[in-house]
């Protein structure tokens, strides 16, 4: 773990990183205050389990797309991340890296998982100093099935650049995403020689834990983020043998950067 914490160290001062950063969290300039479309994007990098149960992390780059304001003809701007309170939307993706059986001797035996990209949408409501939000999402190659998660956070503002929030966090999946990546099947508990039984995981709630974020307004167009979190898996994904053999508790930790880009498509 500690080797892995340099390399992460290294690498921030190489290029900077970024955390994820939803629609609500976005701050505006005065100038740009009337855009129709204001748009995040940015490059993280974050140490993270090298694939889930997993004892050994690894850092990962990942980037950031979120929307602080868009705008629909007719509707009018469905998103205005000026707003303190109200309902509020946003871009939800996640990646989900290759995951072999040379990764960890707990994997031997068990098929390849190639990478999958995870593409949806998250709303939810917020104020000044509350906000709680779900969001879905659905997997594509590497697996098919379907992610979701559920989160409340306290808000706070140390200073009129700063902003700091944290709260609770509950994972969920569709028994094809869980089965994929902690179901074992009979010939696979064959090839691990007696290591892993066989097992079907099905679908439910697969962790509950905590989620950190402080974010520092640098000027009105980038933004830096640290945001660190804690999961604990639970249910089939707490019973599965692949985490039997690793973990159940999941730790991650990312820096970065994002840069606003801000226009107008409708007169």
């Amino acid at each position: 773990m500690t080797s892995v914490l340099k390399r992460f160290g290294l690498l921030l001062c190489a290029s900077v990183a970024a955390g994820s950063v939803s629609a609500q969290d976005l701050s505006t300039g005065a100038p740009e205050r009337q855009r129709q479309f204001e748009i995040d994007l940015g490059i993280g990098a974050m140490v993270k389990p090298r694939f889930s149960s997993s004892e050994s992390y690894l850092v990962a780059p990942f980037p950031i797309i979120s929307v602080g304001r868009f705008y629909v003809p007719g509707l009018g701007q469905v998103v205005d991340g000026r707003r303190k309170s109200g309902i509020f939307f946003f871009p939800s993706f996640g990646f989900v890296g290759e995951r072999s059986s040379d990764d960890a001797k707990d994997l031997a035996g068990t098929k390849d998982v190639d990478w999958a990209l995870e593409l949806g949408l998250g709303g939810g409501y917020r104020t000044e100093h509350f906000r709680v939000f779900g969001e879905l999402r659905q997997g594509i190659n590497g697996h098919t099935g379907q992610v979701g998660q559920l989160g409340l956070d306290g808000i706070i503002y140390p200073t009129d650049r700063f902003e700091f929030s944290i709260g609770p966090r509950a994972s969920f999946a569709s028994g094809e995403y869980m089965d994929t990546y902690f179901g074992v099947t009979s010939s696979e508990a064959t090839a691990s020689g007696g290591k892993l039984s066989a097992y079907n995981a099905s679908a439910g709630f697969k962790s509950v834990g905590i989620s950190a974020r402080g974010s520092y307004d640098w000027n009105d167009t980038t933004r830096l983020h640290l945001q660190a979190g804690y999961d604990r898996l639970i249910g089939d994904a707490a019973d599965s043998p692949i985490t039997d053999q690793g973990s159940k508790d999941q730790f991650r930790i990312g820096m970065g950067v994002s840069y606003k880009f801000s226009f107008d498509l409708f007169k």
